[in-house]
């Protein structure tokens, strides 16, 4: 899928986005934790949020735990007509660390402007506290259950070492 038009005189932006809140099932594994009522309508004002404010992804960068994929289709929901991303469902999105993570987003291709990551705490909010160049406010307890925080990287991704911090958001429906 080609990226959206006008794709190369947008900078380039991170949206990196905790999953809405989940549940505590007994018996059910953590990959398998689905959205509480509350979480599946704070992805859809998350997507809105988006919209809103012109973060419409190319490329989604998804964990692929239950309540990620129920996140991303809460927020896709909100993107329809705005666009339709390229989805990418990354295992290490769930198991790893911020390197593993930042690597994943070196590894993205050129064309994709606008990409959004959807992961899990502490990993990201701890990447976006590890890339922020002091320009945004980070919330001392990192971002919360559907929390977005969109970051502008100063390099291309593979170079990507740094992106300031110039929007943040928690969705609450």
């Amino acid at each position: 899928m080609a990226p959206l038009t006008g794709a190369a005189t947008r900078p380039r932006t991170l949206v990196l986005l905790r999953h809405a809140k989940a549940d505590r099932p007994a018996g059910l594994s953590d990959t398998d934790r689905p959205l509480t009522d509350r979480g599946h309508a704070d992805a859809a004002a998350a997507g809105a949020w988006l919209v809103n404010h012109g973060y419409v992804p190319d490329l989604v960068l998804c964990s692929p735990a239950r309540r990620t994929r129920q996140t991303w289709h809460g927020v896709a929901v909100a993107l329809a007509g705005a666009g339709s991303p390229v989805v990418r469902y990354e295992r290490s999105l769930y198991e790893g660390a911020t390197g593993e993570l930042l690597a994943l987003i070196r590894s993205v291709e050129p064309e994709f402007r606008t990409v959004l990551v959807i992961g899990h705490n502490p990993t990201i909010s701890q990447l976006s506290e590890q890339l922020d160049t002091g320009g945004g406010e980070v919330d001392s307890d990192g971002l919360r259950t559907c929390g977005i925080a969109v970051h502008q990287p100063e390099a291309d991704w593979p170079d990507t070492e740094t992106a300031k911090l110039v929007a943040a958001h928690t969705a609450r429906a």
